[in-house]
């Protein structure tokens, strides 16, 4: 029941996403600047809430939009009804609905769908990762060096020192291809799959990985802070890899590196 239930909140909020998708919205901006919300973000978080609201309204809800609505039970809900919410309006295709379930602090499942591109991204704790009903799992790469990644920047650029500008030119003047594709929870399933070797971040919430980190662990990869400590979408930085780099890449990401 409730992956059912998963299932059938990701696609409502794909339906309103694709609905206001290279259409005429109305956009607002929340604090900080480029922080878009947009007409379709609460469309599509009304329609999610609807469908978990239905078949479990007991369970606690941690949303980007809403924030949190608070209920004394083991499951909690955490959801970004849209991810990359700027490409979105822009008319970009690589944005997403982003989905985890928690049961008492233990990430249980996750989804992340693309509806513009039909990819389905999904994990359940020890079951592995699959995309679209296909089993998926991280790339071989044993270098950093030679391997894809992706990142993503703050919206309001905090001038810390190993920031992600200097991070960001660490790995650009040693050759290494990074990319920045506006959506983390899609930058985690493409490590997941395969397409990326490792991802890195500086500033996430919650909403943002937590059905994203789950895939990538289940599709074989490894998900860490900055200290290579054990994950938590509670804070806000996140290293995921193939595993095979994770070791490399926190070095580079923490200065260690000549």
């Amino acid at each position: 029941m409730l992956k059912n239930t998963l299932f059938e909140a990701i696609h409502a909020g794909a339906g309103e996403v694709t609905r206001f998708f290279n259409k005429k919205f109305t956009i607002s901006n929340k604090e900080g600047i480029n922080n878009l919300v947009t007409e379709a973000d609460h469309a599509s978080e009304k329609a999610i809430f609807a469908v978990i609201k239905k078949h479990f309204p007991d369970h606690y809800i941690l949303s980007e939009e809403t924030g949190e609505i608070v209920q004394d039970s083991s499951f909690k809900w955490i959801i970004d009804p849209i991810d990359g919410t700027i490409n979105f309006a822009h008319g970009i295709p690589l944005n997403c609905i982003s989905i985890g379930l928690e049961k008492d602090g233990e990430m249980l499942m996750g989804a992340v769908f693309n509806p513009h591109l039909n990819e389905m991204f999904f994990a359940e704790k020890g079951l592995g990762a699959t995309l679209n009903d296909q089993r998926i799992q991280v790339s071989g790469e044993t270098s950093a060096m030679k391997a894809c990644l992706v990142t993503g920047f703050p919206y309001v650029y905090l001038d810390m020192e190993n920031g992600p500008l200097d991070v960001f030119e660490r790995f650009i003047r040693k050759g290494v291809p990074v990319r920045r594709l506006g959506s983390a929870a899609i930058d985690l399933c493409w490590v997941a799959c395969g397409r990326f070797d490792g991802f890195y971040e500086h500033k996430l919430e919650a909403w943002d990985s937590a059905a994203g980190f789950l895939i990538v662990e289940e599709a074989g990869g490894k998900v860490t802070d900055f200290t290579g400590g054990k994950y938590s979408p509670y804070q806000h930085r996140i290293l995921a890899t193939n595993g095979k780099i994770h070791d490399e890449m926190l070095d580079f990401v923490n200065n260690r590196t000549a």
